[in-house]
């Protein structure tokens, strides 16, 4: 007989602090033991959330001492060709990554096994394919572009291009996991497996006396990503194992069906990394790699604030899917409301506090890295603007609007990109941060505007406080 939380409560506090403790542990035990949707979307958001919190601490310790170890200079390049890698893996799955999460749980409502089968089947192929074939029309491009491109990134840009295949790949399992309600295998390869792997093959080079280049850094990024994903593979085959057959007869390759679907979210997904992206690449050609490394490290720390919006969207996107597709407006809109609070607060909450260490975590880095203190509060606007209507872009792409969404996203990159070619030349790396921050405003206002004018909700953090004031 399972002991609830009320009755353990019941029996161990003092009546006065039962009194006081009492809705929220019912809420609590709500949220770890209700089957509604909310629930189920709570619990999946609170491991999520916690695996999110670790990976950020981790990945930003992973930097930390890469800086530490590399100096300004190779790490700056480093930054560069690993940035390059995560925006063309956010091209390379052709949208199945977010996609699935869209289509999975259709066809599991439908029973329609045989096509899901094949949509598990072809979405990591055609991944693959992609990912191989931009990597080698990226080879091709370093390779003619011979003096145009700095001698100290050729090297690492084409080891970046033997990483992006498993790179991408890994991406769409993690999308396949997450449509599986499977949060800890989506989770943890990529935000805890992989930057363990990085940095211990990292020390493990370095400790001989190896010089801790780039080029080395690459190299042991290729080889941890690589080995994780393989494995995430392997487990992810074994959990499917009690998914149909694993040849599908023709008929179930919808493959322009997928496409119809995926490639509009591909915009979304691509725009939207290229607006928090496309700065540091923009910082290296008008800038030197050390002060590269300074913009990467102030923009990095606001992502210890913004991996709360990530963590949500990655636990309620198909929540999303679900409820549009069976026509509960109303589940749907409580969710929306949810998912706005769960990611508002906590951002905000963790953007005062980065206000306050911001300089002593940039001094981590290494001399000199306390200059991007300016760049990181520039920064955080944006994350909060962001955070302030919640996921409302995984909102509109699993509501069947995933068009409009890619529209936004490519206006705002538009306008990152002009901020930014205008900005950097005059005012630097604060330019860059001018850019980012300005285009983030822009996507959260423009999303927030297409979910009232289209679906009816309204996901501004604010809205729901407006409506009880009027009412």
């Amino acid at each position: 007989m399972r002991l609830s939380l009320l009755t353990w409560a019941e029996r161990v506090l003092p009546a006065t602090v039962l009194t006081r403790a009492r809705p929220v542990l019912a809420r609590l035990e709500a949220v770890l033991t209700g089957e509604p949707d909310t629930s189920r979307a709570q619990r999946m958001a609170l491991i999520v959330f916690g695996v999110r919190v670790l990976g950020a601490v981790m990945a930003y310790v992973l930097q930390v001492i890469l800086a530490r170890m590399m100096g300004g200079h190779e790490y700056g390049i480093y930054v560069v060709v690993w940035t390059m890698v995560i925006v063309l893996g956010i091209f390379a799955p052709l949208g199945f990554s977010s996609s699935v999460l869209r289509l999975i749980p259709e066809y599991r409502a439908q029973g329609a096994t045989g096509r899901l089968n094949a949509l598990l089947i072809g979405s990591r192929l055609a991944g693959g394919l992609s990912a191989t074939g931009i990597a080698l029309v990226g080879v091709g491009v370093v390779w003619l572009a011979g003096d145009l491109i700095a001698s100290y990134y050729v090297l690492p840009l084409l080891l970046g291009a033997i990483c992006l295949p498993l790179f991408t790949i890994g991406s769409i399992q993690d999308g396949i996991a997450r449509a599986h309600d499977w949060p800890l295998l989506a989770m943890l390869p990529p935000f805890i497996w992989r930057p363990l792997a990085i940095l211990s093959g990292m020390v493990a080079a370095v400790w001989p006396g190896a010089p801790a280049t780039a080029t080395a850094a690459c190299i042991v990024t290729i080889v941890a990503t690589w080995l994780v994903t393989l494995a995430q593979m392997f487990v992810l085959g074994r959990s499917l194992k009690s998914q149909p057959p694993r040849l599908p007869s023709r008929e179930n390759w919808a493959i322009s069906t997928w496409l119809k679907i995926s490639l509009p979210i591909l915009l979304v997904e691509g725009f939207f990394q290229l607006i928090t992206s496309a700065d540091v690449i923009l910082v290296s050609l008008w800038r030197p790699p050390d002060e590269v490394a300074v913009y990467f490290a102030a923009s990095k720390t606001p992502a210890l604030a913004h991996f709360v919006y990530f963590a949500v969207r990655s636990a309620t996107a198909h929540r999303y899917s679900q409820l549009y597709q069976s026509r509960a407006h109303d589940e749907l809109a409580t969710l929306v409301s949810d998912t706005a609070r769960w990611t508002f607060w906590p951002t905000l909450g963790l953007c005062a506090l980065l206000v306050v260490i911001g300089p002593f975590l940039l001094a981590l880095f290494g001399p000199g890295f306390t200059s991007g203190y300016p760049v990181m509060l520039i920064l955080l606007a944006g994350v909060l603007a962001r955070a302030s209507v919640g996921p409302v872009d995984a909102l509109l792409t699993m509501a069947d609007q995933q068009n409009r969404c890619a529209m936004i996203y490519a206006l705002a990159f538009t306008l990152n990109i002009a901020l930014n070619v205008s900005l950097i030349p005059v005012l630097g790396i604060v330019g860059a941060a001018l850019a980012t921050a300005t285009a983030m405003i822009f996507e959260a206002c423009a999303l927030c505007h297409q979910a009232r004018a289209r679906l009816g909700l309204n996901p501004f953090i604010l809205a729901g406080a407006g409506r009880k004031s009027a009412s």
